[in-house]
């Protein structure tokens, strides 16, 4: 045996422990939680109709809250896609999710006339219902900083995300009763294992349960 090897000796194993995956976690991890509460959004709106442009900025976010659209669903949406003489907008949805026409509320309408009446005195020529100062069609990211800004400037509690306005839709109309296969027609949800998650939250099926 060599002199070096003279030193050496036994060591017992160690248990090693694994190491924590450094991957992104989920979003409740990072998030209070996944929605805005009508009373939230009220905020929010009003927040959004503070900004520079506020009449096309409130109006984005109303119709995303009210129609349950994607942030690329707003992005996409064409003056083709709205009768304003029958009150209607046509949801033209996204990620294989099925199309469907909604009616507008009084407000969304004059907001929709008024955005009209905007461009046609500024000379903003675009099929699409939401341009920027360019008179380019907002992108995703446009319009989802606008949101984050909102969140901030409204003071709410928590980041806001724009896809927390759809959610939202969701859990108001939940919170009214309206039923699971309705609620997933009215989102365009190709399965209503996405929709039940808004109805299981919901207080309605234990109204005035101790009257």
């Amino acid at each position: 045996m060599s002199a070096n090897r003279k030193h050496l000796r036994v060591v017992e194993s160690s248990e090693m422990r694994p190491v924590a995956s450094k991957g992104r976690k989920p979003n409740e991890a990072y998030r209070v939680r996944e929605h805005l509460t009508e009373g939230e959004m009220t905020k929010l709106l009003a927040a959004l109709k503070e900004n520079r442009h506020g009449q096309r900025d409130r109006l984005i976010g109303l119709l995303i809250y009210r129609h349950g659209l994607r942030v690329s669903e707003a992005c996409d949406l064409r003056w083709d896609d709205i009768n304003l003489a029958q009150r209607t907008i046509i949801v033209r949805r996204l990620k294989g999710s099925a199309d469907s026409t909604h009616y507008l509320e009084r407000d969304e309408l004059a907001d929709l006339k008024a955005l009209q009446r905007h461009y046609a005195a500024n000379d903003i020529k675009s099929a699409y219902v939401f341009v920027n100062e360019r008179g380019q069609p907002f992108g995703r990211m446009g319009i989802g900083r606008m949101i984050e800004r909102a969140g901030e400037a409204a003071k709410l509690a928590f980041p806001v995300h724009v896809h927390m306005l759809r959610h939202s839709t969701g859990y108001a109309l939940a919170g009214k009763g309206m039923d699971t296969r309705r609620l997933q027609h009215y989102l365009g949800h190709a399965s209503i294992t996405n929709t039940v998650r808004y109805t299981a939250m919901s207080p309605e099926p234990f109204k005035d349960i101790w009257r």
